[in-house]
């Protein structure tokens, strides 16, 4: 159905993935590096260069992941691996309170407008998982709202998949996450108004929190409606619930105060993640002060962890969030975002590819269906293998894609127009290929 990675072009990638497979589950360490959606061998890779992947077999492929978005300016940015040789000279970890914590807060509660107060974690995982215990702690309630299509790590809670009413509450989507650990999480369509006024209407003095990705990239680019925005906003407040912003991918990534300024929206709590750790393992959750003083040591709700704020994460996110403000990259994001799109469109037109594209700034999608994508039911009716194909048309023309149709691609600040001009040349070959199939 794919092109396979074991050619003759990639063969220390075939050897080590076999390696790994005897090592870990599924020869990878997150399913999101497998290549289990597009069939075939991942890549392993040596080294990031600016704008580029180099794997272990000595090819150079055009990066459009950034490792899931956090590296806006490109791989081993200078003022980034300057910031983390200082910091490493010094120590790798204290499990004592560093001023580079006080620092790395300042810069968050100085970009997102809504965050007043910010705990460091780990992980967008641990942010999630943390702002929900937050939201049922401060306001005494059990039922936290999400909504299919949206990935918010993997809390037990939030591993949950609709059922077959417009509202339901969550059944259990992985082995090992019991029924009463879901049993208090409702899944609604994205984009719904009526479905979410409805909740609130049967359930609304459950629910003690919504939890949404502002503009989604787990089931590709979705951008929210403004009657969705506005319906979040005032029908938490109606019912004093929280509302949950999870900005792991859109934060500093869209905007410098993430998807909140685009959006004019404002959260009760954000939970943070990729870029404010320079691309090292970190995550954020922060809000209204009132709310995370209930966070202990200064209120009642535990979360705690010995790695949270390391040294080397803390160095390497003040790093990029101060080139970040000092040299905002967006317009030029933006500009490269606009030329890939058309471009793609075009090109797609020409192989008489069912698709339509979807972008903010510098994410995108190009989706292989014709209707616009607005909720997990439509995305859902893509063609998968044609994606497939085209994926691995544009990894043997060097260019590398997310492995998923239902991932968002990421433009950094080291792509030019003439890496752009360069994609969209071997996009309309590869999608070539693919309509020849059709």
């Amino acid at each position: 159905m794919t092109k396979p990675v074991h050619d003759m072009n990639r063969p220390r990638s075939l050897a080590a993935f076999r390696r790994a497979e005897q090592l870990l589950p599924g020869g990878v360490n997150s399913p999101a590096r497998a290549f289990g959606a597009v069939g075939g061998i991942p890549l392993f890779i040596e080294r990031g260069e600016g704008a580029s992947l180099i794997d272990i077999d000595g090819n150079r492929y055009l990066d459009y992941i950034g490792s899931w978005g956090p590296l806006i300016l490109g791989h081993a940015h200078p003022r980034v691996v300057q910031s983390l040789q200082r910091a490493i000279a010094k120590g790798t970890s204290f499990g004592a309170p560093t001023e580079a914590e006080n620092d790395l807060a300042e810069q968050i509660i100085g970009a997102v407008a809504s965050i007043e107060k910010v705990r460091l974690v780990n992980s967008g995982t641990e942010a999630t998982m943390s702002a929900i215990r937050l939201a049922r702690g401060f306001t005494g309630r059990e039922v936290i709202v999400k909504f299919a299509g949206n990935y918010h790590g993997h809390v037990d809670s939030l591993l949950v998949s609709a059922g077959s009413a417009a509202a339901t509450l969550g059944v259990p989507s992985s082995p090992g996450v019991t029924a009463g650990t879901t049993r208090d999480t409702m899944v609604l369509a994205y984009n719904d108004v009526i479905g979410l006024e409805n909740a609130f209407r049967t359930t609304g003095e459950r629910i003690a929190g919504v939890i949404f990705e502002p503009i989604v990239g787990n089931m590709g680019v979705v951008r929210p409606t403004e009657a969705f925005c506005l319906a979040l906003q005032r029908l938490t407040r109606q019912h004093g619930a929280l509302l949950i912003c999870d900005e792991v991918m859109t934060g500093f990534r869209v905007a410098y105060g993430g998807a909140q300024q685009l959006l004019n929206i404002s959260a009760d709590l954000t939970t943070l993640g990729k870029i404010v750790g320079g691309g090292l393992p970190v995550g954020a959750y922060g809000g209204r002060a009132d709310i995370m003083d209930c966070v202990l040591p200064a209120g009642e709700v535990f979360q705690a962890g010995t790695l949270s704020g390391n040294p080397l994460a803390t160095a390497a996110g003040s790093a990029m969030l101060d080139e970040l403000l000092e040299n905002p990259p967006y317009e030029q994001l933006d500009r490269l975002g606009t030329r890939l799109e058309a471009g793609l469109h075009q090109v797609a037109e020409a192989a008489g590819v069912p698709h339509t594209i979807a972008r903010v700034g510098s994410m995108m999608t190009l989706f292989f269906h014709a209707e616009t994508v607005t909720d997990w039911e439509i995305a859902s009716r893509c063609d998968t293998s044609g994606y497939g194909r085209y994926f691995w048309g544009m990894i043997e023309r060097g260019i590398y894609l997310p492995c998923s149709q239902f991932e968002a691609l990421f433009i950094s600040a080291a792509h030019t127009e003439a890496d752009i001009d360069r994609t969209i040349e071997a996009a309309g070959e590869a999608l070539k290929e693919v309509g020849n199939r059709e």
